[in-house]
């Protein structure tokens, strides 16, 4: 039987951080159209450079076999002491939208600290035996924070060889973390297009795995819809006054 080529092969994959990395473009693109990042045009050099409007957040993607593919660089702030993040090549898109979203919110400037811990408890996620962290269901992911007072950075980390991790240092604001749990906790599965990743076929047990013909139309349309969603929140008025701050969670909890 020949393809129909009015549709599009959809495999949709749980849990979602076995997912693999996805199309870059859904973080890119909305961070241009939608958010105002502006980037520098190099040909030669494989890479995407993003700078936020007023100049203090950095976003990289750069091929690096030794080290974090996305890196988010953010300067000193009146408040808060300049911070990093950074994501490997195979963490999914999805998860580090949930990051870049909360960072580019209208609110994201004066939104009361949040517990990173509190979505990973929500979703049943489990405390670790021997660290200040929480275990995914499937005992594959894991979110802990370093440090002998629990003051540290935090890192995400998938215990599947060459898959990813997260890392964020300790002046991140922790509502960011909390976004990026919140997304990484999120049970809906992810779709992917394209051939089977690799981890696919070598771990076929630990994935749910459904596909479907989408209608291209729709398959293609789905990041215009993402892009006008971001869109809309820039432009939409504030629908109550911003939260004081309030100082960030004692995170050296007991578990």
């Amino acid at each position: 039987m020949q393809p129909d080529p009015d549709t599009t092969l959809v495999a949709f994959i749980g849990p979602r951080h076995l997912a693999g990395g996805g199309d870059p473009a859904w973080i890119t693109v909305p961070l241009h159209r939608a958010c105002g990042w502006s980037y520098g045009h190099d040909p030669l050099m494989p890479r995407v450079i993003l700078s936020s409007p007023n100049q203090k957040a950095l976003l990289r993607l750069e091929p690096d076999p030794e080290g974090q593919w996305w890196t988010i660089h953010h300067n000193a702030t009146q408040d808060r002491p300049a911070w990093y993040a950074s994501f490997g090549a195979r963490t999914p898109v999805e998860i580090i939208a949930g990051f870049t979203d909360a960072l580019t919110a209208p609110a994201a400037a004066t939104t009361a600290p949040a517990d990173p811990y509190e979505p990973l408890e929500r979703a049943g996620w489990s405390p670790t035996g021997t660290a200040d962290g929480f275990l995914s269901p499937d005992g594959r992911a894991m979110v802990q924070r370093t440090g002998s007072a629990g003051d540290g950075p935090w890192f995400a980390t998938v215990a599947l060889p060459g898959l990813w991790q997260a890392q964020f240092d300790e002046h991140t604001p922790p509502h960011l973390i909390a976004a990026f749990t919140a997304a990484l906790a999120d049970s809906r599965p992810v779709p992917r297009t394209g051939s089977p990743l690799r981890f696919l076929t070598l771990y076929p047990n630990l994935v749910t795995r459904i596909q479907r013909d989408v209608p291209a139309a729709q398959v293609a349309s789905v990041l215009e819809e993402r892009v006008r969603a971001l869109a809309a929140r820039r432009a939409a008025p504030p629908t109550h006054p911003s939260a004081p701050r309030r100082p960030p969670p004692n995170s050296g909890r007991s578990r």
